[in-house]
């Protein structure tokens, strides 16, 4: 799996998030959309990369004082200088923005380190830094107040909940302005060719449906004669 994560990735690049959603669907996974999250700024491209995660619990007033940024080890701080090139940080705020899960000096980090981009489904301070930035990020709404304020960072890289969607260390993250889905790392390289193909009829199906086909045998396809259409729409357009 490993050696095919740049081809998984280019893949999903050229699929959104509802065709995602629906060929999850299909295969019995239908909690797979992160709620309540939204792009801080319009997406002209999907955000794609494998999971890199962070989980907060509420914070206790005497374990998070402002003087625990000085330890090196803390991890919130760790988890920016570890998560990989090309992953996404995932970040468990439990769907509380009441206190910010980052700000724009750790996002501009995160780009900085080739992060593909970071989700929380909490809230980030320095929303509008962090959106002038060419990093994809997505959170709830914009909150000011630091993270010590309601979160403790617990662990990195571990299996998290984010917008009640459990995602695991690998799984893969696609965002866009429609939102995030999460797929099970066993099942990328089948979702993203499967995706591919999907987004290819649909763009057949608009150009038919543009010159006033009926939906009906359309769109699902069950019309033989519609599929041998499609079949010779593929040869001229290649996937």
């Amino acid at each position: 799996m490993e050696n095919s994560a740049p081809l998984i990735r280019e893949h999903f690049k050229k699929t959104g998030t509802a065709t995602i959603a629906t060929c999850l669907f299909k295969k019995g996974l239908k909690n797979q959309y992160i709620q309540h999250v939204v792009p801080l700024k319009k997406m002209t491209e999907p955000m794609v990369g494998q999971a890199y995660t962070l989980r907060y619990i509420p914070a206790r007033e005497d374990l998070n004082t402002i003087d625990v940024f000085k330890d090196p080890k803390h991890l919130q701080r760790v988890a920016v200088e570890t998560c990989p090139k090309d992953h996404v940080l995932v970040i468990d705020s439990r769907a509380n923005a009441r206190a910010a899960s980052a700000g724009s000096i750790l996002a501009n980090r995160l780009m900085i380190r080739g992060v593909a981009g970071m989700v929380t489904d909490g809230g980030f301070r320095d929303a509008a830094e962090i959106a002038d930035l060419d990093f994809p990020s997505f959170h709830q709404r914009p909150s000011a107040p630091t993270n010590l304020t309601l979160h403790q960072a617990i662990a990195v890289n571990e299996p998290i909940g984010c917008g009640d969607v459990a995602v695991f260390p690998g799984d893969y993250i696609v965002g866009d302005n429609d939102g995030v889905m999460v797929i099970p790392q066993y099942l990328a390289r089948e979702v993203a060719k499967e995706c591919l193909l999907m987004e290819a009829y649909e763009a057949f199906v608009l150009e038919k449906v543009t010159s006033g086909s009926p939906v009906i045998g359309l769109y699902p396809l069950t019309d033989s004669r519609l599929k041998a259409a499609f079949e010779q729409w593929l040869k001229q357009n290649p996937i």
